[in-house]
């Protein structure tokens, strides 16, 4: 029976340690394919916890025989264990999310204007929300022209998503569960299902393979962001978490120098930046550096013609469908002009009755990050 207790009190650690190495940035834990494993072993935490207490406590009065102070140490080390490993390492304890969520306009905003912002519009309203504050929440609830919205980050993938908290549609509560391959993870409250941040798709869990309804968005300069749309509301930050926005007021221009939030200065590293651009099925990534020199790079993607642009800030920058092969354009104050039309940063014709150039999904984020998800890409 004095096995038995010692058998279980080790057990009981081992679990509660494996129930967090495979889903935090431990030695090895994101480069093994161990989601599956992870998520029983989550949904079954409370079955795989009452057998080891049950060892326990029919064993314990011959380990407390035995040796109290070997017993009374043991249940100290598992408690302490339990603890950190619930309470302390989980990741919604470690990244809160805003008390409040308050939204200023221009004249009373206090974020400063070389600040990166994901941007959104949703019919006539704009609202951009700062990666600074966004990489710490993680993720931030909002609601646009009516439409709830869930603005995500990830840091250690360098991805910004924005998507419809609606699963089914029906509104859905989510909070932060953990890391996959290096990109955070949400859980549902209803199923308990885990989404991947950098896709929006449930890759655990009884909703698998779905997929959250995405919002575009764009990730610019704050200052670029209010020449596009200077009625926009932009995020203030919550007095409540200084300390924290602070730790990451390095992060938007590379500079840390962490192995997880870092930037390779050389092209194509892992943690290299990139330009990712998806039309239809197909997908390609465009490296940073290369769009520093060139700053209109002109290609195809799914057998259409597109241009990836940065602007004059060396922050912001899009991905445009062209109307041909043909079609080139003059960078001039952030507005494109080619042989008969003027169109902003992000596509909209100067003149009204001009269509706009499509607008792609494009995402700067670290090249391990792009790679892993996007498994048939193409390099530029």
């Amino acid at each position: 029976m004095k096995k038995l207790f010692y058998a279980s009190v080790v057990g009981l650690m081992l679990f509660e340690i494996a129930n967090v190495y495979f889903i935090m940035p431990m030695p090895g834990s994101q480069q093994i394919n161990s989601i599956e494993l992870a998520y029983q072993l989550y949904s079954g935490r409370w079955i795989i916890r009452g057998l080891f207490l049950l060892g326990i406590l029919v064993s314990f009065q011959k380990a407390w025989f035995a040796s109290r102070v070997f017993t009374v140490l043991a249940l100290l080390v598992v408690g302490g264990i339990a603890y950190l490993a619930n309470f302390k390492m989980a990741a919604d304890a470690m990244f809160l999310q805003p008390t409040q969520v308050t939204m200023a306009p221009a004249a009373a905003n206090i974020v400063k204007p070389e600040r990166l912002v994901l941007g959104v519009t949703v019919g006539n309203q704009a609202r951009a929300y700062p990666i600074q504050y966004l990489g710490y929440h993680h993720q931030v609830l909002d609601a646009i022209h009516n439409k709830p919205i869930m603005v995500t980050y990830c840091t250690v993938c360098r991805t910004g998503r924005v998507f419809e908290p609606t699963v089914n549609g029906k509104p859905e509560q989510f909070r932060l569960v953990g890391m996959d391959h290096f990109n955070a993870m949400f859980e549902d409250k209803t199923t308990r299902s885990w989404w991947r941040q950098a896709t929006g798709e449930a890759i655990a869990g009884r909703l698998k393979g779905q997929t959250l309804p995405e919002v575009n968005s764009a990730q610019v300069s704050l200052s670029e962001w209010l020449k596009l749309y200077p009625q926009s509301l932009i995020m203030q930050p919550d007095k409540a978490f200084v300390a924290e926005y602070d730790s990451l007021s390095n992060y938007e221009t590379g500079r840390r120098k962490g192995s997880l939030t870092r930037r390779d200065t050389l092209s194509w590293q892992p943690k290299s930046w990139v330009v990712g651009v998806t039309l239809g099925p197909a997908s390609k990534a465009y490296d940073w550096n290369t769009l520093m020199k060139e700053r209109i790079i002109y290609d195809e993607l799914n057998q259409q013609p597109i241009v990836v642009i940065l602007a004059q800030d060396n922050q912001s920058f899009t991905a445009l469908q062209r109307t041909g092969k043909n079609q080139k354009f003059t960078l001039t104050q952030n507005t494109l002009t080619d042989a008969l039309n003027q169109y902003n940063l992000l596509g909209t014709a100067l003149n009204p009755v001009v269509p706009a150039l499509p607008k792609l999904a494009a995402y700067q984020e670290y090249w391990h990050s792009w790679q892993t998800f996007h498994p048939k890409t193409q390099k530029y």
